[in-house]
C-alpha cells in the first residue's frame, strides 16, 4: 500500500514529498506542539532529511509507511500532517496540526478520512493522558482509549467491526 491523495470537505490529504519540507518547517514550528510529545521543531534541512527517510520507505518489508500532508483548499496552504504505520492489520496513526489551524477541526477531519481509507482491520493512536484535544482526534476517528499505557501514553484503538 502507498499512500493515495484523500479529500474532504475542506482539505486534501496528499502524499509526503521531500519538496513540502520548506513549508511544513514554517508550519510545525511553534515549540508548543511538542509539549505533550517532547523534543523542538525541526528545520527545512531537519525535515528534508526526515522527509527523505520517510519517502523511501520502511527498511522493514513487513511495514508500511504512508505520511500526508493536509493543505487546506481555501487558502491552498499547508496545515499539518497525518501518517499511518501499518503492520499486518494493524494502523498506528498520528496527526498534528499547526498552531494557527487549530481548533478548526482540521485533525479530526483529517484523522477520519485516513481512518476510513486504511485498509486494516485495526487502528491504534498513543497519545498522552492530558492532551485532550488529541484525545478528541482519536474520538472522531473512531477509536477509543484503553487501559494500556505505553512509554507514558495511553492505548487509543479501534477495530473494524467498531468503525
Amino acid at each position: 500500500m502507498e499512500a493515495q491523495p484523500l479529500h474532504t470537505a475542506r482539505l486534501d490529504l496528499l502524499p509526503l514529498l521531500v519538496e513540502h519540507a520548506e513549508e511544513m518547517a514554517v508550519v510545525l514550528a511553534d515549540p508548543a506542539l511538542h509539549r505533550f510529545t517532547g523534543g523542538t521543531p525541526e528545520t527545512a534541512q531537519e525535515l528534508r532529511s526526515r522527509y527523505e527517510r520517510w519517502t523511501t520507505g520502511s527498511p522493514d518489508p513487513g511495514v508500511i509507511w504512508c505520511n500526508w500532508v493536509l493543505r487546506l483548499r481555501a487558502e491552498s496552504s499547508l496545515v499539518g500532517t497525518v501518517q499511518a504505520t501499518i503492520t499486518d492489520q494493524v494502523a498506528e496513526i498520528a496527526w498534528v496540526v499547526g498552531t494557527p489551524w487549530q481548533g478548526r477541526g482540521f485533525a479530526g477531519e483529517a484523522a477520519r478520512a485516513l481512518a476510513a481509507a486504511l485498509p486494516v482491520r485495526t487502528l491504534v493512536a498513543h497519545i498522552h493522558p492530558r492532551h485532550a484535544a488529541s484525545a478528541a482526534v482519536a474520538r472522531a476517528a473512531g477509536l477509543a482509549p484503553t487501559d494500556v499505557l505505553h512509554d507514558g501514553e495511553v492505548r487509543w484503538e479501534s477495530t473494524r467491526a467498531e468503525r
